[in-house]
């Protein structure tokens, strides 16, 4: 839960920084890698290995993402295209990606 909940007030806060700063030249980028190859990962056990580890990407890439974000002025980063999937359909249908998420959960504690 730390992980989530400090990922999500992260996000949360660089949206407000960007909409209360962005008028005065500051920008502000949210960068949202799905899985990097560091001790972090490593660290994350099963739900690392079942999920992340998988398409984990190096760090090299996740700068090079944050540095064409910010060439094109886009806040959100997202280093694994896919992402920007799970965003869409978190959007869509919050029951449905709950649910989903839910059993994902399960698997891990299997």
């Amino acid at each position: 839960a730390p992980y989530s909940v400090t990922k999500h007030g992260a996000v949360a806060f660089a949206e407000w920084l960007s909409l209360t700063y962005r008028h005065r030249g500051i920008k502000v980028h949210a960068i949202c890698p799905q899985g990097v190859r560091t001790d972090m990962l490593t660290a994350a056990g099963s739900a690392g290995e079942l999920v992340l580890a998988p398409g984990a990407i190096e760090p090299d890439a996740v700068a090079d993402a944050l540095f064409e974000a910010m060439d094109t002025d886009r806040f959100l980063v997202l280093p694994h295209p896919e992402v920007a999937g799970y965003y869409q359909a978190r959007a869509a249908d919050p029951d449905r990606w709950m649910g989903n998420m839910n059993k994902l959960q399960q698997k891990w504690e299997a």
